[in-house]
């Protein structure tokens, strides 16, 4: 919880600090970890979170798109091997 607390606060241009994080986290009803919350910011500290999303964001989806062209390598496969087969399935009505 405490992340998201981080994430909107830089989303709205706040400086993440132990106190504004808390203050979201108890706006919101949630159980303040003092240890969590310090740990986070001493974290956060000198750490461009912009670049650490978008970091994040590409390393995530590096496997996804080598996934969707090994699935795109093996359909082009499994089309030739089907195109053969039925190729072979005509030549045998015809003798």
């Amino acid at each position: 919880m405490e992340v998201h607390a981080a994430l909107i606060l830089h989303e709205n241009g706040q400086k993440v600090t132990e106190e504004s994080v808390k203050k979201i986290l108890s706006s919101a009803g949630a159980n303040v970890d003092d240890g969590k919350v310090k740990a986070l910011v001493a974290a956060l500290d000198g750490v461009n979170i912009d670049e650490a999303l978008k970091e994040a964001v590409s390393f995530a989806a590096a496997p996804v798109a080598a996934a969707v062209e090994k699935k795109e390598e093996k359909s082009e496969e499994e089309e030739a091997k089907a195109a053969e087969s039925a190729s072979a399935g005509l030549s045998s009505l015809f003798g």
